[in-house]
């Protein structure tokens, strides 16, 4: 993983094999947003809340990440929890998309996010069985 962070400007690439999930959750900030995502990515599994628990649909050949959106944020524990969600684009120009739940970097992935210096995000369990988001001015 390649990563450059100044002030309000942060841009990561991942290399072919990086585990996009695992990557970032190395990446240090407790509360940033995902704002964009492009490249390629194989063996992705994405999930689709059905009211009760996430559908994992399975795409193991390399497809276009077409874009990605999401947040870093911790949880009660400190621990810290990625919410992505991506489209994806195959060869003859299907997509599909949903929650990242797992997909390793083919040949690049390119990432740009907005650490936040002036608000903490927190993920708490809801009733629904999802963990929400809670921005809190700092």
């Amino acid at each position: 993983m390649i990563e450059v962070k100044t002030g309000q400007e942060w841009m990561v690439r991942l290399q072919d094999g990086d585990d996009l999930m695992g990557a970032l959750g190395k990446l240090e900030s407790d509360a940033a947003l995902i704002l964009a995502g492009i490249g390629m990515v194989r063996d992705a599994q994405l999930g689709y809340w059905n009211g009760s628990e996430y559908e994992i649909h399975t795409y193991p050949d390399p497809m276009e990440l077409v874009s990605m959106q999401g947040n870093l944020a911790i949880d009660h524990s400190g621990q810290r929890i990625v919410h992505a969600h991506i489209s994806l684009a195959a060869r003859d120009g299907a997509m599909c998309g949903g929650h990242l739940v797992k997909a390793t970097a083919h040949n690049t992935v390119e990432i740009g996010l907005l650490p936040l210096r002036d608000i903490a995000l927190e993920r708490r369990p809801e009733s629904s069985g999802l963990v929400g988001l809670f921005p809190i001015k700092l």
